[in-house]
């Protein structure tokens, strides 16, 4: 996969905060065609970057809530076009020009709406018209934003260490692609691909008009969520019982805390159902959890069928079927176990569990 440089223009943008104050400026450097950019060192520096982008892995629906790459789609209200969605009508623009001075001055424009969002940093936005050399007339639009690096120098003989002002790197380079490619050769001219590596959502507050798929955890929250409020509203129909309320209130506290503990307000077989309805949505679903000091991972899926919850004295237990285990390098005298049967393990848990009643019961 390679790709043909028709124009670029480059940007360095400063933010400057005094006294609760902040000015943002941008400066244009330079705008140049693809033979000049043939022959530039920045040629040097994006060497690469373009087929990285295109190439990173991307899913519709991530599996966190903060992942860096997504797929957005352009908003558009029923009955109308693409063409009233304004960030679908600034990138089209850039991809339709074939002048170096329309080009710089659509990227002027972008620039300036780019100073627009509140978490905007210092650095280099560089913004490139760019084509695959197999499909010269489709071409893409890449911005690129690189934010300063600090302590940066250069050797030189002359003083040994040189500090270079506003010196940038390709690492964690943030991107825009648009349109989005799945794969070479295919267009979405309703989508386009972010990566922003921080915790600032520069591009998402940027392109205001575009959408993004929920991840994982917010489909499965979202489905859980209705799965409660039927669960209430079956129980208590009528709707200012005050134990309804109260129901809600709990749940509600619930769900809101970071650290969740097992509420047992359900039968397992309503759990089981649940949860084959949220994983029809995506068979690969996990269900993480801490019981006391150990940490169990395993699909949703599974639960019911091989793993399964269960009540032990004044706490909990869980049992894990599988086909076999398998170790790490480290070593353990675990690994030397010939196991128990189910039935002995079972019966010595419940025989412990006898003998602190009885001892209770002495004292």
């Amino acid at each position: 996969m390679k790709f043909d440089v028709q124009f670029l223009s480059f940007f360095v943008i400063k933010v400057d905060s005094k006294e609760g104050q902040t000015d943002k400026s941008y400066k244009h450097y330079q705008t140049m065609d693809g033979n000049e950019y043939l022959d530039s060192d920045i040629k040097k520096f994006l060497d690469g970057e373009f087929t990285r982008i295109s190439k990173r892995k991307v899913e519709k629906n991530p599996n966190t809530e903060q992942s860096p790459t997504k797929i957005g789609r352009f908003i558009v209200e029923p009955g109308h076009e693409l063409t009233s969605n304004p960030n679908f009508n600034m990138l089209v623009r850039l991809r339709t020009v074939d002048d170096k001075d329309d080009y710089k001055n659509a990227c002027d424009d972008l620039v300036r709406i780019y100073l627009d969002t509140s978490s905007v940093r210092g650095g280099a936005l560089i913004v490139v018209q760019a084509a695959l050399t197999t499909h010269p007339e489709d071409p893409f639009i890449f911005v690129l934003k690189c934010d300063f690096e600090n302590k940066i120098a250069r050797i030189s003989e002359k003083n040994l260490v040189r500090e270079i002002e506003m010196a940038i790197s390709a690492r964690n380079m943030k991107s825009i692609q648009y349109p989005y490619m799945p794969e070479e050769g295919m267009f979405e001219e309703r989508e386009l691909k972010i990566h922003q590596s921080s915790h600032a959502r520069y591009f998402e507050e940027f392109l205001r008009f575009i959408t993004y798929e929920q991840s994982i955890p917010e489909i499965v929250n979202e489905h859980v969520m209705e799965f409660v409020q039927t669960y209430v509203e079956n129980k208590w129909p009528d709707a200012s019982h005050e134990e309804r309320h109260q129901e809600e209130r709990e749940l509600e506290l619930w769900a809101a805390s970071d650290k969740r503990t097992l509420q047992e307000k359900w039968e397992p077989e309503q759990v089981v159902e649940a949860a084959s309805r949220i994983v029809e949505i995506k068979p690969e679903i996990e269900i993480k959890f801490k019981l006391g000091d150990t940490y169990i991972k395993g699909f949703l899926a599974d639960y019911g069928n091989k793993i399964h919850l269960t009540k032990l004295r004044d706490g909990y237990a869980v049992v894990i079927e599988g086909d076999a285990f398998t170790f790490d390098k480290s070593y353990s005298p675990v690994e030397l176990l010939q196991p128990e049967s189910f039935r002995s393990v079972a019966e010595r848990l419940l025989q412990s569990q006898d003998v602190e009643l009885e001892e209770e019961e002495e004292q």
